[in-house]
């Protein structure tokens, strides 16, 4: 007698409590209709929002909206958690068959998913690589929140990998100035590769007409808040999490009539959510990563085996990373 429904193995990262996690076994369903199996080559580690996952310092309140798309568990957990995958579809429909994607899945060797939730890598992008498809699309959707003009005045505060991403982004766009500001002089290098103006904060020029803080800190809002012009836009896209943040809104940000806005991902930005999907925005996203400056942000790499021991050295500082890239067994034929 044949099963019906045949079950396949698959390991997954867990965030098991507080500052725990493990590797689980688990079996999962074999694709059915609309669906591929995919079987992973490489995650990325998005240290911010996964540090806060590890620290579990999910406020509650926002515990819904903070998901990501192919999450199983609660916060603060156990939890499987994480949102940079790249795979090949093993699986599924013929015409995915054998295709590289990339997934917004948790570390996971094999799972199972929509179509739909599959974004093809182009040719002419690695798959390595291919792990920054998400943070690209941050970056994607701050700068159509807001909306830089020729000749514009850009900062942006905070030199990690999304604030570094923006700043990559930004390169291209005909503006009078663009910098990268952080208080680590160690980010002079990160800031060369992608070709852009380096400054401490206190060497920063102010009037700008857009700044991007990246830094989730309260020093670097402030900031912010004095580097931009009258009547200025601050993009914040850091987030806090369960820390209070302080701000001094008594001083430039009432006197000079600025604005704060937030940029989150998980819908695409106002200006153009009537006209691009969160498919295209990610579809524009991979096509991006063709250019190799971006390899600047993979700053080291592990096996999946390593991955429990990885987020503990990341969540206490011993490793330092923008994109930690996770390595999964497989056949080298397939790492392109």
């Amino acid at each position: 007698m044949t099963d019906s429904n045949p079950t396949i193995d698959a390991t997954a990262y867990w965030t098991t409590a507080k500052e725990q996690g493990e590797l689980r076994s688990e079996k999962i369903q074999a694709p059915g209709r609309g669906e591929a199996l995919v079987r992973a080559l490489y995650s990325g580690i998005s240290k911010g929002t996964e540090m806060v996952v590890h620290h579990a310092a999910v406020p509650p309140r926002v515990a819904s909206e903070m998901r990501a798309p192919h999450q199983e568990g609660e916060f603060p957990g156990p939890v499987k958690f994480g949102y940079l995958s790249v795979g090949i579809v093993e699986a599924g429909p013929e015409e995915w068959k054998g295709q590289r994607v990339f997934c917004l899945n948790p570390h996971q060797d094999r799972y199972v998913v929509p179509v739909d939730s599959l974004t093809r890598i182009p040719d002419n992008v690695p798959s390595r690589r291919a792990v920054l498809t998400g943070t690209v699309e941050t970056a994607i959707n701050a700068l159509w929140e807001a909306g830089p003009r020729l000749g514009d005045r850009v900062a942006v505060v905070g030199a990690g990998l999304v604030g570094g991403m923006v700043a990559k982004l930004l390169r291209s766009f005909p503006l009078e100035r663009l910098q990268l500001v952080d208080l680590d002089p160690a980010k002079q290098g990160l800031a060369n590769a992608l070709g852009v103006d380096f400054v401490h904060p206190d060497e920063a020029a102010a009037d700008c007409d857009i700044v991007f803080h990246c830094s989730a800190s309260q020093q670097g809002l402030e900031r912010s808040l004095q580097l931009a012009g009258d009547e200025g836009d601050i993009i914040e896209m850091s987030w806090y999490a369960n820390r209070d943040v302080t701000v001094p809104l008594g001083e430039d940000f009432h006197a000079r009539r600025l604005s704060i806005r937030a940029s989150q991902v998980g819908v695409v930005a106002r200006a153009r959510r009537h006209r691009r999907t969160n498919a295209d925005r990610l579809d524009l996203a991979a096509s991006l990563l063709a250019d190799p400056v971006f390899d600047a942000f993979l700053t080291g790499s592990s096996s999946f085996a390593e991955l429990p021991a990885v987020v503990k050295e990341l969540a206490s500082g011993r490793r330092d990373a923008l994109c930690h890239v996770i390595e999964y067994p497989t056949d080298s034929s397939n790492r392109t």
